[in-house]
């Protein structure tokens, strides 16, 4: 008896060097560079990524409707139902380790040839018991924990997604209100500039192609106010949609009173592991793939079953007893394939090739999301550069407007510059706008880029 447990010891040892009870190690490295050449950026420990949402973003309103997306958003829900799913599976796996247990009562009425009829009846309860001794049942256990890491991963992923969009769209309505009250502005003033203009052209100080060019211009800023309205109208549609309401104006503050953070820290790369819900997921799926080639290895192994069988029963072969008796019986099988050696031989090579597959997916994940980090930032960077410059660019139009007006009056400009002046100005003002939200919308995407949006 002693030797046989030495050698089933052995055995057990042997299986496990093979790779089948072995856990499956998460990544430890990133690629050198991850963040391209804003490394530099990246040797804080600290992330810009942990920083709550309402530490980001803390306008008043934006908050409310952020909680509003969290508590209605269908996606986020479905989200969290594939969780509950996911905890049921792994629940289902590790209750694979207990006995399965069975009652099935039975009872008969015969009678031969007219006779006294019989009854027979039993109540037996039976059990079986898988041993998992090659680690089939450890590996789909291990498996159904990972996917449930997994879904958990899917719903921050959506969760931060919706933090992003939900802000995307509220700042994106900032920016519209803010061009709209510019043009709806600039078309009053060009309204008056028409008028004016047909009074000059009815004195013969302003020809018949100078009127025109007037009226254009002015009716092409009628159709730049209506276009931006139309926008702000798809605008709070959308994200009526994104908090499961049906569209309804959104209430909202001004673009230029926003306040978001000024400097960031991108925190090392290997944090980027623990950050971002789609890498995480990536790599669960990678541990996934890794436990599905241990159970296709130990698919060549038998399995080894106990079970039983305890009950009461009055049929006692050709006899019947009255009372019932006790009947009692345990048994033990081994099963050991032979005929689909070649098929489990497939389904190894297939789960090592979905396993490499895994692996690629989740190199290109990392990449993908340090990409995304590089991108950000050169966003933030260059909108901030260039808000200096459309500062400077829309004081020296407004310098340009006034001094052409004062020509006008006084000098042998024309009026056609004059408006020409005007026309350039409100389109820097809109293209300074415009660059205001590219940097905030910066700033969301490498929050999100982060890992950003967790509670």
């Amino acid at each position: 008896m002693r030797k046989q447990l030495l050698l089933l010891t052995v055995a057990v040892f042997t299986l496990s060097s093979c790779g089948i009870y072995s856990k499956y190690k998460p990544v430890a490295e990133v690629p050198d560079g991850l963040y391209g050449d804003t490394e530099e950026l990246a040797a804080d420990t600290s992330n810009f990524g942990n920083l709550s949402w309402r530490e980001v973003f803390t306008d008043p309103y934006l908050q409310a409707l952020i909680d509003s997306a969290l508590a209605r958003n269908t996606d986020l829900q479905t989200a969290q139902l594939k969780v509950k799913e996911a905890e049921a599976s792994l629940m289902t796996s590790k209750l694979s380790y207990l006995p399965s247990l069975f009652l099935a009562p039975e009872g008969a009425i015969s009678s031969f040839d007219g006779a006294k009829a019989s009854k027979t009846y039993s109540l037996p309860a039976t059990a079986s018991w898988e041993i998992d001794l090659f680690g089939r049942l450890t590996n789909a256990k291990r498996r159904a924990k990972a996917a449930l890491l997994q879904t958990r991963e899917y719903k921050q992923a959506v969760q931060t997604q919706l933090i992003a969009a939900v802000s995307n769209m509220y700042y994106t309505l900032l920016m519209l209100d803010a061009q709209y009250e510019i043009a709806t502005a600039t078309e009053e003033v060009w309204k008056q500039s028409v008028d004016a203009t047909r009074a000059m052209k009815a004195a013969g100080m302003v020809t018949e192609a100078g009127l025109a060019q007037t009226e254009g211009t002015y009716y092409n800023i009628c159709t730049t106010v209506l276009d931006l309205k139309e926008q702000i109208n798809q605008t709070q549609n959308s994200l009526s949609l994104l908090l499961a309401e049906v569209p309804h104006d959104i209430q909202r503050g001004k673009l230029a009173g926003q306040v978001l953070p000024e400097s960031f820290h991108t925190g090392i790369p290997l944090q980027m592991l623990s950050n971002r819900p789609d890498v995480r997921s990536a790599e669960l799926s990678l541990a996934q793939a890794y436990y599905t080639t241990n159970a296709a290895r130990s698919a060549f192994y038998p399995s080894i079953t106990l079970g039983g069988s305890a009950g009461w029963t009055n049929s006692a072969g050709s006899m019947i007893v009255n009372p019932g008796k006790l009947l009692a019986s345990v048994f033990g099988s081994l099963t050991q394939p032979l005929f689909n050696k070649g098929a489990n031989i497939a389904q190894l090579k297939i789960a090592k090739a979905q396993q490499e597959e895994a692996r690629l997916s989740f190199q290109q994940t990392l990449l993908a999301a340090g990409s995304e980090v590089n991108d950000a930032l050169t966003q933030v960077q260059t909108a901030r550069n260039k808000s200096l410059l459309f500062e400077k660019q829309v004081g020296s139009l407004e310098n340009a407007a006034r001094s052409t007006s004062l020509l006008m009056k006084h000098g042998n400009t024309t009026y056609l510059e004059v408006l020409t002046a005007q026309q350039t100005l409100l389109n820097a003002q809109l293209s300074q706008v415009a660059n205001r939200f590219t940097e905030i919308q910066g700033i969301i995407t490498l929050y999100q880029a982060l890992g950003g949006g967790r509670m």
